[in-house]
């Protein structure tokens, strides 16, 4: 039964990073998404972030690793598959399965007392599992101009006042933090569809990978255009995972948020 339980945590973990050794575009409801090569994204003072990051130089051997992989295998595979299928099928799976996550969003934006957007998560649900075809189609956006909305346990635990802990760069997962890393695989875990339909591991296992796999085929050569630009990849992607949570957080929260949070940091005249 352990080894059942640690295999479990690890597929899951393997899982959740085909699509995270790379910094995909979010989707931040209403606003446009983040785009990593614009200016505006990095027009914030660095100063104002501090990385407690006292593994780096394990974590720098483990993004060589994670960096080889993804060009060598996971990207190939995703590149073949898309290929094999049409974009419109492809889109369709990535509605279907983020759709099975709107449950995990809803219980986060509640314990994130996000209560507004908790109720848009719970209509984008209903409609798209019903009007949507079970999720294949994204009604809710395309007909009744409802948003999508992220929100993640690693979130919740950082408005319970949880810390980060330290930065991680973790083997085929990416980067992260000890609080964000145990909020993903929770979230992960709690996204009980993918297992009930199957009693066997690897089958389940095999449903997540595939769903990751169609997610990346979504958005072949960003990295690449990303990379290319780069100094030192390691320090930029640290960074750009940092600003990129706290945008993120900054515009799940609204303005008002904002404002009180840049006010917060600044100096005391």
């Amino acid at each position: 039964m352990m080894l059942r339980v640690v295999l479990y945590i690890f597929i899951v973990t393997f899982s959740l990073g085909l699509g995270n050794l790379w910094l995909p575009t979010p989707v931040l409801g209403a606003d446009e998404a983040v785009d990593f090569l614009s200016d505006d994204f990095y027009s914030e003072d660095a100063e104002s972030y501090l990385f407690n990051d006292p593994l780096e130089p394990v974590n720098r051997i483990v993004f060589i690793f994670n960096d080889t992989l993804f060009i060598w295998v996971m990207e190939p595979v995703a590149t073949f598959y898309s290929n094999v299928v049409p974009g419109d099928l492809r889109g369709c799976f990535d509605s279907f399965f983020r759709n099975l996550q709107e449950p995990v969003r809803f219980v986060n934006t509640l314990l994130q007392g996000r209560f507004s957007d908790s109720l848009d998560v719970l209509g984008r649900f209903v409609i798209n599992s019903t009007l949507g075809i079970y999720g294949l189609a994204d009604a809710a956006g395309r007909d009744f101009g409802i948003a999508p909305i992220e929100a993640t346990l690693g979130e919740t635990l950082e408005n319970w006042g949880v810390g980060d802990g330290f930065y991680l760069v973790i083997p085929l997962f990416g980067p992260s933090t000890f609080r964000e890393i145990t909020g993903d695989v929770v979230d992960a875990m709690g996204m009980t569809p993918y297992y009930s339909w199957t009693d066997d591991l690897w089958v389940a296992s095999t449903i997540y990978v595939g769903k990751e796999t169609n997610k990346l085929s979504l958005h072949l050569g960003e990295y690449e255009e990303w990379t290319k630009l780069l100094f030192d990849p390691y320090v930029s992607f640290r960074n750009a995972y940092f600003q990129y949570r706290r945008t993120a957080r900054d515009r799940s929260r609204g303005a008002e948020y904002r404002l009180k949070a840049i006010e917060d940091v600044s100096p005391a005249e």
